[in-house]
């Protein structure tokens, strides 16, 4: 066998591989998709999940373009606009379906706040995905400058889920979500840094205690997979603005020390 043989062999392999990211990242968007008909046709059940699945699928379709080294403009364009279907749109209508457009009577403040509010959702994801997209060559790896739009999605998702499988009404979370809604927008277009988990680990090897955590966190998800996902979400949430707190705060403890180095 002549060494040009499997030179030949392989360029149909690597454009095969090509295709296989953007088949999840089409697979994710068919997730979001069928999440947005689940929540119009009253499953808002079945959205959560279809949203959920979007999010597992977008996790891998990045994972496995850098593993293919099929890397592309047009796939991170595409991924992008999935993005926004599954996390943007889709999670503003389940919202809105769900309890948003119940507020109150039709024409009405409340009634109008619901609808505002999704929409101002959609919108800060919109502007959160573009601002991505602009910044993807010069932003920090290890972290993300504001909420990733997966993040918050799958925050809306989980409370939706959680209400649902607590009994609680539509009626009685229905202002509390708005709220939600409104700070999960505001976190995905601010300056808030979140951990975004790419550059870990930092070594080949993983350390015992997290994999011992993943086991508890699967076993968790097994037991009751609402309740898990909501207190992951609401800890992840939160833990950007403790971060940039903290990280201020130290920031100001090193100047005022260094101001004291320098006084004669």
């Amino acid at each position: 066998m002549s060494d040009s043989e499997p030179k030949r062999t392989g360029k149909p392999l690597a454009k095969g591989a090509f295709l296989l990211p953007n088949a999840f990242t089409t697979a994710a968007l068919m997730a979001g998709f069928y999440a947005m008909v689940a929540a119009i046709n009253d499953q808002p059940v079945a959205a959560c999940v279809a949203i959920l699945v979007a999010g597992l699928l977008d996790g891998l379709d990045g994972r496995i373009a850098r593993l293919t080294n099929t890397q592309s403009d047009f796939g991170v364009q595409y991924d992008s606009l999935s993005d926004m279907v599954s996390f943007g749109i889709a999670p503003a209508i389940l919202v809105f379906t769900w309890a948003l457009g119940d507020l109150g009577h039709p024409d009405t403040v409340s009634a109008k706040l619901g609808w505002l509010g999704a929409f101002f959702y959609a919108a800060c994801a919109a502007l959160r995905l573009a601002r991505f997209n602009t910044q993807a060559g010069v932003a920090e790896k290890a972290y993300f400058q504001g909420l990733a739009s997966p993040a918050a999605a799958g925050t809306i998702l989980a409370t939706v889920w959680f209400s649902i499988s607590r009994d609680i009404g539509p009626e009685v979370v229905a202002w509390p979500l708005l709220i939600l809604t409104l700070c999960l927008g505001t976190l995905m277009v601010s300056r808030v840094r979140y951990f975004s988990f790419k550059a870990w680990p930092a070594s080949d090897r993983v350390p015992f205690a997290w994999i011992f955590l993943l086991l508890v966190v699967i076993v968790l998800l097994a037991v009751d997979l609402p309740a898990v996902l909501f207190t992951i979400g609401i800890v992840y949430v939160l833990s950007g603005p403790v971060m940039t707190v903290r990280g201020r705060y130290q920031q100001r403890r090193r100047r005022r020390r260094e101001k004291r180095d320098a006084a004669p």
